[in-house]
Order: structure tokens, then C-alpha cells, then sequence
């Protein structure tokens, strides 16, 4: 009788243990991704080079989320995520454990609040409207990184209602690694960054703006303010996926300022299940100069399976009036000259 009394409670046991561990889920992802590439027109010798880079289309990367149920259609949500380079296995997180991502918050049906290091709305605006989906390498990012941005100290609210959706951002200290991090008694405005997106989507047309704005990091240049919009869309014909966008910036330094207007276009193209190709056009104009580049860009991509792909990924960019654009960003290439990049790679999820 004893024995049968502790079995039934042990079973009962079980199944409250069983209820309450459904109600919770955590999971382990990530990306390894890891490519050889060719690069002319580098350095002071002005020479070419032939290396192995990570996180090429995807940022080579591990991390935790997950969510519990709290009742009444409220839930808890939180996200861990770490970048590492595939090809010498070194954290790329400049100091951070988790420097892609940290955060948690609640979540219902009428959106996600969460606080932490997320990435900023012209990060999730560029991962929908860059043909390229902000890959690592050889995308919207190499013209401006705003499109590839995160914020500390932030607090974040994403919703959608239908057709549409929005996000709003705000951080009292968008670097914790620079200048005083913000957060300073008396000057609220030091490193100080919020933005938001409203976007639309029905059928094959999509269509989105989004805000940034970012003032200095120290109390000497706090009145320093980075001011940048967007507007872009996009257009489903059967297997083609069409892309246009435009991004508006200015850079106030009391008591000058500059102003940037960039223009982007590109296309999908699935091909087969397998098979798919894109291309991209980007170029950038800057107010009253005529340093003005253009960046070029061809990727196909073959899926292997569901998790892992191979990629030849094909970049030019053209520099006139000493601009320095290189594929993977200003200052990447010698200046005045045009540069060519040939990178081909293989990428897995988990």
C-alpha cells in the first residue's frame, strides 16, 4: 500500500511537472558561416589580397531565446546572442558576451515591450528592404551602418495589427563601449538614440519608413546629432521579389552640418527550391561634393538543405573625386580607386 501511495504520488508529481515545463521553451540556435574571398586595392601598397572571412550573408553567431507563459495570453520573452568568427574561432563582440542581442521583456496581443541591447529599427528595416538582407558582407551596411546598428541601454516595442506594423525604440546610451555610455546625471542627451518604423504589407507589396536619430557620446558633443529617414518597398511578381529605397541623413557638428542622400534598387530571383539570385545597385550622394559611389553586387545562393547553403557573391564598387567606398565599407579600399570583391562561401544554421 505504501509503496503504491508513494508511486501515485510521484506520478502526480510528473504530470504538474510536465504542465509547467510545457508552459516554458528555451532554444539554442546560431549560424556558422565562413567563405574565401578575393579584394584588389588595398592598403598603402595598393595591392590585392586572397583571405577567409566569416559571416559573409549571416553573422556567424550562437544564442539563447525563449519564452514562458504567464497566463492570459501574456508572456515572458528573452533573447541572448553572441558573435564568433568561424575561421579562428575568436568572439567578434568588442568586450560583450552577448553583443548582438541581450534582452527581455513581456509580450501579448497587442505587442512586445522588452528592455536590453537590441538592434535598432533601421536594423530591422534594413533586413526586410535590402535586396542583400544586410548580409555581414557586401550589402546596404558598406554604404551606411546605420542599417546594421544596435543600441544598449534600450527599451523597444514592437506590434502588429493587421496589415500593419510598427516598433519604437529609445536608449539612454546606444554604445557602452564608447565615450561616458551615457546615462549621465544632468545631460539625459549624451549617446542618446531613438528611432521608430510603421510598415504596411498586403499580398505581394510591402512598403515601410523609419526614423534614427543619435546625439554624441561625450558632454563635449552632446549636441552632436545624427539624423536619418528611409522610406522603401518592395513588390512580389511570381518568383521576383523587387526592391526600391531611398535614405535621407544628416550629420550636424555645431556649427556645420552634412547631408547624404542614398538610393537603392535590386531583385530576387527563386529560381528553383534551390536556386536563387540577387542583385543591387546602391548609390550615394553627398551635398556639395562630388565624391559620390556606387556599389554593385550580384549573389547566388544554392540550398544544399533546409540548414546549409553555398554562396558565390560577386561586388564592385566605383569611386570617382577621391571617395574611399570599399565592398565592405568606407575607407576599405584606396581612395579614387574602384574596387572589386569575388567571395565564395558555405553557411549553416542550427
Amino acid at each position: 500500500m505504501k509503496k503504491q501511495a508513494v508511486g501515485m504520488v510521484a506520478a502526480v508529481a510528473g504530470l504538474f511537472a510536465g504542465g509547467a515545463f510545457a508552459q516554458t521553451s528555451v532554444t539554442l540556435y546560431g549560424v556558422a558561416d565562413v567563405g574565401v574571398e578575393y579584394a584588389n586595392h588595398l592598403g598603402a601598397g595598393n595591392n590585392s589580397v586572397v583571405r577567409m572571412q566569416s559571416g559573409n550573408l549571416s553573422g556567424s553567431r550562437w544564442g539563447l531565446r525563449g519564452a514562458e507563459d504567464l497566463g492570459g495570453g501574456l508572456r515572458a520573452v528573452f533573447a541572448l546572442e553572441s558573435g564568433f568568427s568561424v575561421d579562428d574561432g575568436k568572439s567578434t563582440q568588442n568586450n560583450r558576451l552577448f553583443g548582438r542581442q541581450a534582452w527581455i521583456g513581456l509580450s501579448n496581443a497587442y505587442g512586445t515591450l522588452t528592455l536590453g541591447r537590441h538592434t535598432t529599427a533601421m536594423y530591422d528595416f534594413g533586413v526586410q528592404f535590402d535586396p542583400m538582407g544586410i548580409s555581414t558582407r557586401y550589402s546596404i551596411g558598406a554604404q551606411d551602418s546605420a542599417f546594421q546598428s544596435r543600441a544598449d541601454n534600450s527599451i523597444k516595442y514592437a506590434g502588429k495589427f493587421g496589415p500593419v506594423s510598427a516598433k519604437l525604440m529609445y536608449s539612454a546610451g546606444a554604445d557602452g563601449t564608447s565615450g561616458v555610455n551615457g546615462e549621465v546625471p544632468g545631460n539625459y542627451k549624451v549617446g542618446r538614440e531613438f528611432g521608430g518604423s510603421l510598415a504596411y504589407e498586403s499580398g505581394p507589396l510591402a512598403i515601410a519608413v523609419v526614423y534614427d536619430e543619435v546625439n554624441g557620446n561625450t558632454v563635449a558633443t552632446d549636441q552632436d546629432k545624427t539624423r536619418k529617414a528611409a522610406v522603401s518597398g518592395t513588390y512580389q511578381f511570381g518568383p521576383v521579389k523587387s526592391y526600391l529605397g531611398y535614405r535621407y541623413a544628416r550629420f550636424m557638428t555645431p556649427p556645420t552640418s552634412q547631408t547624404t542622400n542614398l538610393y537603392w534598387a535590386g531583385a530576387q530571383w527563386d529560381i528553383t527550391p534551390a536556386w536563387s539570385l540577387t542583385g543591387a545597385a546602391y548609390y550615394q550622394d553627398f551635398r556639395n561634393s562630388g565624391a559620390d559611389p556606387w556599389l554593385f553586387i550580384v549573389s547566388a545562393d544554392y540550398s544544399l538543405s533546409k540548414r546549409t547553403d553555398v554562396y558565390l557573391n560577386l561586388a564592385y564598387t566605383k569611386n570617382k573625386d577621391g571617395s574611399d567606398l570599399g565592398t565592405g565599407g568606407f575607407g576599405t579600399t584606396v581612395a579614387g580607386k574602384n574596387q572589386t570583391g569575388v567571395l565564395m562561401g558555405i553557411r549553416h544554421k542550427f
